[in-house]
């Protein structure tokens, strides 16, 4: 991810922050229906939220979530999901090439690139983690059997959390959250970083799209193995009533209890299939647009 682009113009931190922010709400608009069905597979299992309807994989999921409750609802939180992006993406992808360069640059060490992601990561779940909360919920409610949804849209989601239970409340689950971004930020952006520096050292394919798809696609599946178990504890916890769980621990010891230890795999398929895809239209999408921005930053630099 980081490097110079095709007119061998180091990007600016805006470009980058700029870049990344355009191509990860791409990524999401595209990939939203399948983050709508990992969500819901995630809380099968509660009786608190379940509407008496069983879903079975991915494409099972998504054709019961259009039947039953219409198509629009398989983007139910998507302007969440957006505002999610521009702060997660942006910031976690945009600054992690520029604390990557204060360490090393292209040839910072594996050490240096796990502390830039941490560092990011960790930002960025702190100032996004509001828009997470809203997201979920507006994910896994259901309209189906008389059950009343708890919000009618995002703004109203973000009026009734934070006037109805408190405003810290959307904050809630920031610790699973912060962790499972830590793993994701390491796993995701480090894979790709070394995947992509590795290919192209060692001559086996070009600083291109191929390149590009290929570890986006290594970073995906490494993400979604390590990150799935925190990924669900999340959803549990955010998407829970007040009193439901005391705390984090005491929601993956329910789960783990209850339904045992395939409960933190829940929505495993539909969460590598979305995290593969977003990271392949977020890369390629994010390399290409870095370098058109430098591009016609440096004509219109010769122009004048």
């Amino acid at each position: 991810m980081v490097g110079t682009t095709a007119t061998d113009v180091p990007p600016t931190m805006g470009v980058k922050i700029f870049s990344a922010g355009v191509a990860a709400c791409l990524a999401d608009v595209i990939t939203f229906p399948l983050d709508t069905a990992k969500v819901r597979l995630q809380i099968q299992g509660e009786c608190q939220t379940t509407s008496g309807i069983r879903y079975k994989g991915v494409l099972g999921t998504i054709t019961t979530l259009a039947k039953t409750e219409g198509p629009l609802k398989l983007y139910s939180g998507l302007p969440a999901g957006l505002q999610r992006q521009i702060s997660f993406a942006s910031l976690r992808i945009g600054l992690y090439d520029t604390v990557q360069e204060f360490w090393g640059g292209e040839e910072a060490s594996t050490g240096s690139k796990i502390c830039a992601g941490l560092t990011t990561g960790g930002v960025a779940v702190f100032i996004g983690q509001p828009t997470e909360v809203v997201k979920v919920r507006l994910q896994a409610q259901s309209h189906l059997h008389g059950l009343k949804p708890r919000y009618t849209g995002t703004y109203n989601a973000y009026r009734i959390i934070a006037t109805t239970e408190s405003l810290s409340t959307l904050w809630k689950g920031t610790t699973p959250n912060l962790l499972r971004n830590i793993i994701i930020n390491c796993t995701e952006l480090v894979t790709y970083d070394l995947m992509k520096g590795a290919l192209v050292r060692n001559d086996i394919l070009a600083d291109d799209v191929p390149c590009h798809l290929l570890s986006a696609l290594i970073a995906g599946f490494c993400t979604t193995l390590l990150s799935s178990p925190v990924d669900v504890v999340k959803t549990r916890f955010i998407n829970s009533p007040q009193g439901q769980y005391t705390s984090v621990p005491s929601c993956a010891m329910s789960m783990l209890t209850k339904e045992g230890p395939t409960a933190f795999f829940k929505g495993f398929a539909p969460s590598f299939l979305r995290l593969a895809s977003w990271n392949v239209i977020m890369f390629v999408s994010f390399e290409k647009l870095k370098r058109e921005l430098m591009k016609s930053r440096q004509t219109v630099d010769c122009a004048t």
